[in-house]
């Protein structure tokens, strides 16, 4: 589980988010959606410990992610993946050595069990039979479930996705959204994932946290929204 309690961020003398505080809890997709400058960017990057906030706490299971010593900090990065709104994938890397990398680089097991790892990995998402291709030969959906792949290699307690179906198409998105609840139930990882898409809330929006101009003006399930009476998210949902 991560809480968040009173995040507040200003840059220069702009004020970017009022003192937001929400809950994500553990085996559940947490989905953040808001408008384009709405805040919601920032507050991932305050989370996951990029932006330090000039006021509150983020706690991972009671660890405060921003009074960690270094030692400390490190290995509460291991226990993190992370899906970026690009694939971020190495180009120079073929799809196995991808999703091996991070065994490589912070795993403990025996370099035989990173394999078997690596393999697992790409076998759960349904690209195995790609693992000596480029990402480069690969579809954009496909270079999507190769870093969902890495980013669950290190067998992570936390997920965080930032609009994983950024330039997808509506099949190859849900696909995406699939993978990420099933994984998510599957081992019980405190999902948290930044989204615009809308087949994304109401497919696996377990909790949805409604961010409008820095504030958390709204949070329920993807069967409450439609009811929703912030008139803010009614104009999103509006929108989008």
């Amino acid at each position: 589980m991560i809480s968040i309690t009173d995040i507040h961020k200003h840059f220069d003398d702009q004020e970017v988010l009022h003192g937001i505080s929400a809950t994500f809890e553990a085996g559940k997709t947490n989905l953040t959606i808001g408008r384009s400058g709405s805040g919601k960017t920032v507050l991932l990057r305050c989370i996951v410990g990029l932006l330090t906030p000039d006021q509150g706490q983020v706690l991972y299971d009671g660890r405060d992610i921003h009074r960690l010593g270094k030692r400390e900090g490190a290995l509460l990065r291991q226990e993190m993946g992370m899906l970026f709104q690009g694939a971020a994938l190495f180009d120079s890397m073929d799809v196995f050595h991808n999703v091996l990398f991070p065994l490589e680089m912070f795993s403990t097991k025996t370099y035989r069990e990173q394999l078997q790892r690596a393999r697992f990995c790409l076998d759960r998402v349904g690209l195995i039979e790609a693992e000596g291709k480029m990402p480069s030969e690969l579809s954009g959906g496909m270079q999507k479930r190769v870093a969902i792949a890495r980013a669950i290699a290190l067998e992570p307690r936390y997920l965080f996705c930032d609009e994983p179906n950024s330039g997808l198409d509506p099949i190859s998105s849900r696909l995406i959204d699939r993978l990420i609840s099933d994984i998510t139930h599957e081992y019980g990882i405190t999902t948290i994932v930044n989204t615009h898409d809308m087949g994304s809330v109401r497919g696996i929006g377990e909790q949805v946290l409604f961010i409008h101009d820095g504030c958390a003006e709204w949070t329920g399930t993807s069967h409450d929204i439609d009811g929703t009476d912030s008139p803010h998210l009614r104009e999103f949902l509006d929108h989008v």
